[in-house]
């Protein structure tokens, strides 16, 4: 398991699991980290991972994270999202990439989500260290940037989405010059879309 887009200000976040009979099953594939491939390399692996393996993906857009935001943390949401997306596969092992800074405690959260038994593996940096964690690293990678490009045929050019993205971040202050309020794929409940938003109504 891993996700996608976690600090993204713009688009969804992307929950996967990748699931085998065997972690030698992943033997023959270049597995690793997703963000040590380049796009053309994720997307060549993700037709191989979804044709070949049990997947279940797990999106939640913008708009559903700020609500979720009004009721829990964001780890406890993607605690949530991981315990989803493994009932979807109900597996009898789980290796996630912990987003708690405590990785046990992050994975007794998803265990207690369960109706079923799992052993959990909670780990920082899994994708980096398990085949099967970076296969579900793929997934929720190239997941994401297929919703990102259709946000940047209705947008333009919106950039990484991330509020680190110069191009992000020139986005969201033009946008909201322009219309006067962020745009619906935006996460409105993040700092940097409230700041940039407050300077935009002094500015304009």
């Amino acid at each position: 398991m891993d996700e996608a887009g976690k600090g993204s200000v713009l688009g969804p976040m992307v929950v996967a699991a990748v699931g085998c009979g065997s972690l030698d099953d992943l033997d023959a594939l270049p597995v690793r980290d997703s963000k040590g491939l380049t796009a053309k390399q994720r997307e060549r692996l993700y037709e191989v991972i979804v044709r070949d393996f049990a997947v279940a993906v797990i999106t939640i857009d913008a708009a559903e994270i700020d609500e979720t935001r009004s009721r829990m943390s964001m780890n406890a949401c993607v605690a949530e999202l991981h315990a989803e997306a493994l009932t979807g596969l109900h597996p009898d092992c789980a290796y996630l990439d912990a987003c708690d800074v405590n990785a046990e405690r992050f994975g007794r959260t998803v265990g207690g989500h369960l109706n079923f038994p799992c052993r959990i593996v909670a780990e920082h940096h899994a994708d980096s260290v398990h085949k099967i964690v970076g296969a579900a690293s793929i997934v929720a990678k190239v997941t994401r940037d297929r919703a990102l490009r259709d946000l940047a045929v209705e947008y333009g050019d919106i950039g990484s989405g991330y509020p680190s993205d110069p191009k992000t971040i020139r986005f969201l202050r033009e946008y909201m010059k322009l219309h006067g309020l962020p745009p619906a794929c935006a996460r409105k409940t993040w700092k940097t879309v409230t700041n940039l938003y407050q300077r935009s109504i002094v500015e304009f």
